[in-house]
């Protein structure tokens, strides 16, 4: 089911009521109703009750430096917990070369359609093993992708419960491509840095393939403001300088709590201690691994 949330633009709204009739599939909206979070909840709501088991909400166009705009995208993302966000390409190609964009992509994509993705500024497929995302690929597949992203210099990100780390660790160095390791690799930064789950961590990026992005300390933290975290994603910047990336995590999809961005930032140089560090934490390890122009 489709979901018209463009409530700035009425022919928005008829436009994806006509794609619906042209490909048989139901839209939902709301006339006089001008509140997206709204609109998207009952709509979900409604798909529910129909049987529907994919649900596409379409909302209004925004630029980033629009902060009401943002706020109220932000607010339909808490709201829905989507499994997909989309709204990369239109950014990247009015920013093209400044923005660079990770996808969710099935692991059978093919090389024509890798190229494609390539030259839009896409840099990398993203797959989940979080057991709550379920993802449907498997390794073998997973890893046969890698073979065709390489020609194209491209990389494999991973998120995967702490767990994980020691039974994907063996199949993922099989892969073609870089892999980058999401969210300091969600390990419970309570546990401390001698945990199995940590060590495992530490291990696997004594191989060069690996990287990680020490973002979503207030993931693996069970405190503010998350020092724990701060410390264990510290250790990564110390032992593997060159290969390691911050993000932003923004906007904390499938979060139990939506952290305080500005202090996200703040916590920057207690993860990367010297102005060395941050330069390559936050300029020179990006730039050479997405290959920011």
């Amino acid at each position: 089911m489709l979901v018209a949330c463009d409530v700035y633009r009425p022919a928005a709204i008829n436009q994806l009521h006509v794609v619906g009739d042209q490909i048989g599939v139901e839209v939902y909206s709301e006339l006089g109703n001008n509140n997206p979070v709204e609109i998207a909840q009952n709509a979900v709501k409604y798909a529910k009750e129909k049987g529907y088991n994919v649900v596409i909400v379409d909302t209004a166009g925004r630029l980033a430096v629009d902060e009401q705009m943002m706020t109220e995208i932000a607010n339909v993302h808490q709201a829905l917990q989507p499994q997909e966000t989309l709204f990369v390409v239109d950014a990247m190609q009015a920013r093209r070369g400044s923005y660079l964009g990770v996808a969710l992509a099935p692991a059978s994509t093919t090389s024509q359609q890798i190229m494609e993705m390539d030259k839009q500024g896409f840099r990398a497929i993203r797959f989940n093993f979080m057991a709550h995302l379920k993802n449907s690929d498997s390794m073998e597949e997973i890893l046969a992708l890698t073979k065709r992203m390489e020609p194209f210099g491209w990389h494999l990100q991973v998120h995967f419960s702490s767990d994980l780390v020691h039974s994907l660790a063996p199949l993922l160095k099989k892969s073609a491509v870089p892999v980058m390791v999401d969210h300091v690799g969600r390990v419970d930064a309570s546990l401390g840095a001698n945990h199995a789950d940590f060590q495992g961590l530490l291990k696997l990026f004594d191989d060069p393939l690996f990287y990680v992005k020490v973002s979503g300390v207030d993931r693996i933290s069970k405190m503010h403001p998350y020092e724990d975290g701060v410390s264990l994603a510290k250790i990564l910047v110390d032992e593997f300088t060159d290969r390691c990336v911050w993000g932003t995590d923004w906007p904390h999809p499938n979060h139990h709590h939506i952290p305080d961005d500005g202090n996200l930032v703040d916590l920057i140089p207690g993860i990367a201690d010297t102005a060395e560090k941050v330069s390559k934490l936050m300029v020179g390890n990006p730039g050479k691994f997405y290959r920011f122009e």
